[in-house]
């Protein structure tokens, strides 16, 4: 009954935290509007979570690769609880805001649920902290990006820089490495089948933002490549001018 109640404890705080957090910015930032704070938030989530599912998974292991499936850690289900408590706040967030679209709205309800799967039964903490690593590394510089386009500093060098790295973190851990881990979780005999089946779910939302962001990463090399093309022929007919 204890080891129930516990998580419960430790999610509704994180809920209260977020929120307070979320409050806290309103006050500071109070000419900003309810995005802007709520990105303040996304952005303390993903670096907090990032450097715990980091500990948790590099440091004081194991390693979702060899033990997919095996009875939760303390350091894991808390772990989970503060990621659990920031997505139901996120989630009510962008349902009273209608900020986000369908496939957004799918991936926080498949972490909630995939969360509350791992601290219910619990079991499968070390790859669902594994996912949680994957999906949030990247999830700093997609708002940094977002601040820099409100400050009117997107259209730069740093803008570039943000993007690229962007591209090319989700392409390689969350694809590239996520494939690894996904395969692990699949082939383990001790992992139940309704994680397994919340991984292709997962797995699947992840190539759907995959293909989005090659589309982005596409167009937005293409119009670089024209701009400095047009660049280049102004530079060159100048030149003949001036001969």
């Amino acid at each position: 009954m204890i080891q129930t109640a516990m998580p419960v404890l430790e999610v509704t705080c994180s809920l209260i935290g977020w929120f307070c957090l979320y409050l806290l910015f309103c006050c500071i930032f109070n000419q900003r509007g309810p995005e802007w704070n709520c990105r303040l938030v996304t952005l303390s989530h993903g670096v907090t979570i990032v450097l715990l599912t980091a500990y948790v998974l590099f440091i004081d292991g194991p390693l979702p690769f060899t033990h997919a499936g095996t009875e939760n850690t303390e350091l894991q289900t808390s772990c989970l609880a503060v990621c659990l408590g920031y997505f139901l706040f996120d989630m009510g967030w962008c349902v009273r805001h209608h900020s986000e679209g369908p496939v957004m709205l799918a991936h926080h309800t498949g972490s909630i649920v995939g969360i509350l799967l791992a601290l219910l039964m619990g079991v499968s903490g070390c790859e669902t902290c594994g996912v949680i690593f994957g999906s949030e590394i990247t999830n700093p510089l997609l708002q940094t990006r977002w601040f820099l386009r409100q400050l009117g500093l997107y259209d730069s060098l740093l803008g570039d820089a943000v993007d690229l790295l962007f591209i090319l973190l989700f392409a390689t851990v969350r694809v590239g490495v996520g494939t690894v881990m996904f395969y692990c979780e699949l082939t383990s005999p001790r992992a139940t089948m309704i994680m397994k089946l919340g991984g292709v779910a997962m797995y699947g939302l992840a190539w759907v933002f995959m293909v989005d962001i090659a589309r982005f990463g596409y167009k937005k090399s293409s119009v670089k490549y024209k701009r400095w093309r047009e660049n280049h022929i102004l530079k060159e007919l100048n030149a003949h001018k001036l001969d």
